[in-house]
């Protein structure tokens, strides 16, 4: 039961999300600051926080009734294989990562971005390799 109310709220806080961000877009005349893009943020994260409860409420009550379907979700989730799957797709995403961000940056500082906006890819890069690195030290100590 606390789980269902859950996805209900999360559903309901997507829907308010949504709807105060498109009030925004409509009240306010002529935005200044941050009223420039929360409207549209909102809206935007409204529709993913929506979307990600109602999903979820509309797949467990489609397999509320056949537990065997459900079993069969589970085992296919734990399952070994598929992690594995999921885990190399994960890396090659990474790798790619990498070098297409390494391109975006060096194309930005040709195209001579503004520089805060460089600055801001160039910290997000480097905070994801060194998040990289620092897993991937964890783990040689642990194996």
């Amino acid at each position: 039961m606390k789980n269902k109310m859950k996805d209900y709220l999360i559903t309901l806080l997507g829907l308010v999300m949504l709807g105060l961000g498109l009030y925004f877009i409509k009240s306010v005349v002529e935005p200044e600051g941050i009223m420039r893009t929360l409207p549209y943020i909102l809206v935007g994260v409204g529709c993913g926080v929506f979307g990600s409860g109602m999903g979820t409420m509309i797949q467990k009550r489609s397999i509320k009734n056949h537990p065997e379907i459900a079993k069969q979700m589970e085992i296919d989730k734990n399952d070994e294989r598929n992690i594995a799957v999921g885990n190399a797709a994960k890396a090659k995403a990474y790798d790619m990562m990498v070098f297409v961000f390494g391109a975006l940056m060096l194309s930005f500082a040709l195209m001579e971005v503004d520089l805060i906006a460089t600055l801001l890819l160039v910290g997000t890069y480097l905070f994801v390799i060194f998040y990289g690195i620092y897993h991937r030290v964890q783990l040689e100590k642990k194996m």
